[in-house]
């Protein structure tokens, strides 16, 4: 058994219909780190409001006068809002670059900001403000709960910019229609 057995680092998390929390009911979640010390992901499918990448670039001091590259800010999750990741291909890396299992890698440094604006980050990126964060045996709880589903993540999907749909398609991924998952409880196993 290797040592990343059992654990969901490179998958996506797909909330439950039943999720009552409001910050990931119909999230999806790039996990980039899951192990003993607990789970680290980015909600992959939702918006940071109305904050673009330039009044982005404008607060960090970083020039954007002659952007080559504008890619759009998403809510990575509820911890540490004011931080920034940028999940992307693996075909950039730099100091403090951290390659997940599955091909993806997340960085979190002002640097690839300023590669991606002028055109010279990685080819395909995420950028998202917080992250969603699980201590030890937290996320192994609710998935045993039935709160999360989970499936293998691929580039088009993580990286599809259609976010509305992107619920629905990753539990296609698994031949699961929304509608068949209404009727489930979030207390199966129980009795």
């Amino acid at each position: 058994m290797t040592e990343s057995a059992g654990y969901l680092s490179g998958q996506l998390l797909i909330a439950m219909p039943q999720m009552r929390d409001p910050r990931f009911q119909r999230a999806v979640i790039y996990m980039c780190v899951h192990n003993t010390n607990g789970a680290m992901g980015l909600v992959v499918n939702r918006l940071a409001g109305s904050l673009t990448f330039p009044d982005l670039l404008q607060q960090l001091n970083i020039d954007s006068d002659n952007l080559k590259q504008s890619i759009r800010v998403h809510f990575g999750g509820p911890v540490e809002s004011g931080r920034g990741f940028v999940l992307h291909s693996s075909d950039f890396k730099e100091t403090g670059t951290t390659v997940v299992p599955g091909g993806l890698a997340l960085t979190a440094t002002i640097d690839i900001l300023k590669a991606i604006a002028q055109g010279g980050g990685p080819k395909r990126c995420m950028l998202a403000l917080g992250y969603a964060g699980w201590g030890p045996k937290q996320l192994d709880g609710e998935l045993q709960a039935n709160a999360w589903l989970s499936v293998p993540a691929d580039e088009e999907l993580v990286f599809d910019g259609d976010l509305e749909s992107k619920w629905e398609r990753s539990l296609g991924k698994i031949g699961i229609a929304p509608k068949n998952l209404l009727g489930l409880s979030g207390d199966a196993g129980h009795a």
